[in-house]
């Protein structure tokens, strides 16, 4: 690629600063912190919808410009952003690309669940990511997908050109490694939870499957009378089903609902569990997984969406809609003669993934939006 000279690099941040974030904005934080410092040569402009309650780790140079607006946000008002004031190229990592936008313009698309999983999602959800996802994936130069899965449904269902699709996986920070007992000790003392239980981290809703991993639960806990369930993370929508399952669960006294759990906390938590559970209904990657391996637990995933792809030779693959298919493959995670081999395999596989290698390829394929907008060469 011919020599672009230095950029100036527009980012949507407004997901990337949220005090208690899920995995897509944990994805915009890591991602921008990444990308610019691949590219010190670059300039950077963020914008931010509200004032940051969390701190980006960016370059002192980066200008974070806050644009407030009460609603349609990156429809009206990053739109008139960028009409004011040009930049040579946008990244939205977790959201919309806005009606006006620089032609060298990249996003990035997480998962297509909305088509596998409908009755996950309000009517009102489906008809936006549809769209928004449609048109994203129109008129960005660069789309980048953060599995193989992901990319193969774009071909699929929108029919984006192979070529101009990059798959770029998440990363993993560099805390999440098995922790000293005393530190585990001390994390399930502050959250109030006890050992052994099985680990779920994620939003509290119908696609992560969790009343059939409740039902998995209800199997193995009359020959465990020690095991616990731990299902962390914030009740999303569409909850009601996950609230049944509780309530019918005849061993509800032993399922932890601890919350949103602190980021400082999770390696500890990862750490602590006997394994860690995955059974979603669809995920176009699953960071959990890799972020459970990297700290020293076995873990069970679903033969759907990307989880088989994430979750590698190291991971115990299950059948989500089976509660006994799901107890199996728990008691095999909790098998102690299986235990050291799988860890030792989960840390293998979990360091392929970093963020300073999302970084480098995300901020590649922005410099490759910036030619291909101007001509330097004929990729689409």
């Amino acid at each position: 690629m011919a020599d672009l000279g230095p950029l100036t690099i527009g980012i949507d941040a407004s997901r990337a600063t949220t005090p208690r974030a899920t995995g897509t904005e944990r994805y915009s934080r890591r991602i921008i912190e990444a990308v610019t410092a691949a590219g010190p040569q670059h300039r950077y402009r963020l914008y931010l919808n509200a004032a940051a309650p969390v701190a980006l780790c960016v370059p002192p140079t980066t200008e974070q410009r806050l644009i407030p607006f009460p609603r349609l946000w990156t429809h009206l008002r990053l739109s008139a952003e960028l009409a004011r004031h040009r930049v040579d190229a946008l990244f939205v990592p977790a959201h919309v690309i806005p009606p006006v936008h620089p032609r060298a313009s990249v996003v990035t698309i997480h998962d297509l669940g909305y088509r596998y999983e409908p009755e996950a999602h309000t009517p009102a959800a489906r008809r936006y990511l549809d769209w928004s996802t449609r048109w994203s994936v129109r008129v960005a130069a660069r789309v980048i997908a953060i599995s193989a899965t992901t990319r193969d449904d774009l071909i699929r269902h929108y029919g984006v050109p192979a070529e101009k699709i990059r798959v770029i996986p998440h990363g993993i920070e560099p805390g999440f490694t098995p922790q000293p007992p005393d530190v585990v000790a001390r994390w399930l003392d502050e959250l109030g939870l006890r050992r052994p239980y099985v680990l779920f981290v994620g939003t509290l809703q119908p696609r992560k499957n969790l009343a059939r991993l409740i039902a998995a639960f209800d199997r193995l806990a009359d020959d465990r009378p020690e095991l616990r369930l731990v299902l962390a993370g914030k009740r999303g929508w569409l909850a009601e089903e996950i609230d049944a399952a509780l309530a019918r669960s005849p061993h509800r006294d032993r399922i932890d609902l601890p919350g949103h759990v602190p980021d400082a906390a999770l390696p500890a938590l990862y750490g602590g569990a006997a394994a860690f559970a995955l059974p979603s209904l669809y995920e176009g990657f699953g960071l959990p997984v890799v972020e459970a391996m990297d700290s020293g637990t076995q873990v069970v995933v679903s033969d759907r969406g990307a989880l088989p792809e994430v979750g590698g030779e190291a991971a115990i693959v299950v059948d989500p809609r089976d509660p006994a298919a799901i107890a199996a493959g728990l008691a095999r995670a909790l098998d102690p003669a299986e235990r050291e081999r799988r860890v030792a395999a989960g840390l293998a596989h979990a360091a392929r993934f970093r963020w300073d290698a999302a970084g480098r390829a995300t901020l590649a394929a922005i410099e490759e939006a910036v030619a291909v907008s101007r001509g330097r060469h004929g990729r689409a």
